[in-house]
């Protein structure tokens, strides 16, 4: 691949006019805002329509990572991977279980952050604090998983520079999306989303047609690697093994719950303009897991069988390699290709910018302002915000510059939805269940998150490659989570009651 001809100069110039586009559109969004308030820069004031607000859901959940890292994962493990269709399909499912109830809750009360939700819920600030904190790592690892995945797109269209791309390609583009953001908030973010997601739907419609006209039919891709298996033993295009199966069951699980859980996710649910919208907006969701997967999987099973090679995390490369390939096939596919690179990349920091805002919306809001309360105005605390952005982002970039070949992106994900998982009673079980109990949330969440670190991390004999027998280790934990939560709830409400009955009694008793 180092062999590969680079980007021309037109074609270089394109993308940077198109990046360049980003920064205007961040400029009018500023112009846009009705008052200077962290509603308005955070949630876009009275929030949005199902057209825009369609994008930026499918901006949320499609991100840098279905396009490297599910390639790069689906060039590692083969047809196994078409998971991704059904997981993403159980996004929209887990959802419907919460989403309506909570958007009506936050217009109600005028949620900003995940954690209003959670002090509304159950005046628990302990819990508030747990809870943000433990998203606030959560956006700090969806944040450098895509930088990673802006930098190794840019490492993978130039090879030949090695680490140089990478490391240029995750400064500038942070730069980037961090002028935007900064300047428009949620309106830029989501514009952009539009933008990005129109461009995507209509450039990889042709994108399918060029990879066949490059590499020639699925089928005979397929065939080469069934070759390859018989010989070698890999599992590649073979039936799944009992270790893959479990490992699907724990993916549509933990992705299901895990990505509707996204600060950025719920907050999105907040900027719904009415619940009509929101109920749109999740109808024309359902339909795109089908397109978006496909594209991906055939990338990764088109680059397993004619670009072998890459091992590790370098695989994440492999998407940028595969455009490459359609790039020098045509002229057609050089233009085509420099287009949806354009978006791509834009994508991707849009994502990011996201993750950003919703950061700096809690470790100002839900951080700073419950420490210092009524020490700084709303105009004053959205300057604080932006000011942490910036900070974030320079620790991040550092670090994804650091750890741009230790780990794979997929790993990234797995690691944050372990975490993302033990906020479902918060959640999903809490806005279901009036008698959930704060406190049993509190300590259920301790147990949660402490086994599922432990297992993640603690080098134990039956973890293999991040999997507890197959399973993520935060679905493992999630059942001692429920458990602990729900037993504790149903003593908290007895013991309640108990003392209610008391009480009547000791009235009734007086009185006779």
């Amino acid at each position: 691949m180092n062999n590969l001809v680079p980007l021309s100069l037109g074609a270089w110039l394109f993308v940077s006019c198109y990046l360049g586009s980003l920064l205007l559109i961040g400029w009018i969004a500023k112009k846009a805002r009705t008052e200077n308030t962290m509603r308005d820069f955070y949630l876009a004031g009275h929030g949005f329509g199902t057209l825009m607000l369609f994008m930026t859901l499918f901006a949320t959940q499609y991100s840098g990572n279905t396009f490297f890292a599910f390639t790069g994962a689906t060039y590692r493990i083969g047809y196994a991977w078409i998971v991704s269709l059904h997981f993403m399909t159980a996004v929209i499912v887990v959802y419907l279980l919460f989403a309506p109830k909570l958007h009506l809750l936050a217009k109600k009360n005028g949620f900003l952050t995940p954690g209003d939700y959670i002090n509304n819920r159950y005046t628990n600030k302990l819990l508030v604090l747990l809870v943000t904190l433990v998203m606030v790592a959560v956006l700090a690892n969806f944040l450098l998983a895509q930088l990673m995945a802006m930098g190794r797109a840019m490492q993978g269209l130039n090879p030949e520079s090695g680490a140089t791309s990478y490391n240029v390609g995750v400064i500038i583009l942070a730069l980037i999306m961090l002028a935007y953001g900064t300047l428009g908030g949620m309106r830029a973010v989501v514009w952009t989303d539009a933008l990005q997601g129109g461009v995507l739907m209509i450039g990889f419609a042709f994108l399918i047609v060029m990879l066949f006209d490059r590499f020639g039919s699925l089928e005979k891709a397929t065939q080469m690697l069934m070759h390859v298996d018989l010989t070698t033993g890999s599992r590649k295009v073979l039936v799944p093994s009992a270790d893959q199966c479990r490992q699907w069951l724990s993916y549509i699980l933990a992705v299901g719950f895990g990505i509707c859980l996204y600060p950025q996710a719920i907050q999105r649910i907040y900027a719904a303009s009415s619940l009509k919208t929101l109920k749109r907006s999740m109808t024309l969701m359902a339909f795109m897991p089908i397109p978006t997967m496909l594209i991906s999987l055939i990338a990764g099973i088109m680059a397993l069988a004619y670009l072998p090679g890459l091992e590790g995390a370098s695989s994440d490369q492999i998407f940028g390699q595969v455009l490459r390939e359609v790039q020098l096939h045509s002229a057609l596919g050089n233009m085509l290709v420099v287009v949806i690179l354009s978006a791509i990349l834009a994508a991707m920091m849009s994502t990011a910018d996201s993750a950003l805002l919703s950061l700096s919306s809690m470790l100002t809001k839900d951080v700073f302002a419950k420490l210092f309360p009524h020490s700084l105005s709303e105009e004053e605390l959205t300057r604080l915000g932006k000011a942490l952005s910036c900070l974030m982002l320079f620790f991040l970039v550092v670090l994804a510059i650091t750890l741009k070949d230790k780990s794979s992106l997929v790993q990234l994900l797995d690691r944050k939805l372990d975490m993302l998982l033990q906020l479902v009673p918060a959640f999903i079980l809490g806005i279901n269940w009036k008698k959930l109990d704060g406190r049993a949330v509190m300590a259920g969440l301790i147990v949660g998150v402490t086994l599922a670190l432990i297992m993640a991390f603690g080098n134990l004999s039956f973890v293999t490659n991040g999997k507890v027998f197959g399973f993520h280790p935060g679905i493992i934990a999630l059942g001692p989570n429920l458990g602990v939560t729900i037993l504790l709830s149903l003593w908290f409400n007895g013991k309640r009651k108990l003392v209610k009955n008391n009480y009547d009694f000791s009235v009734k008793r007086k009185v006779s």
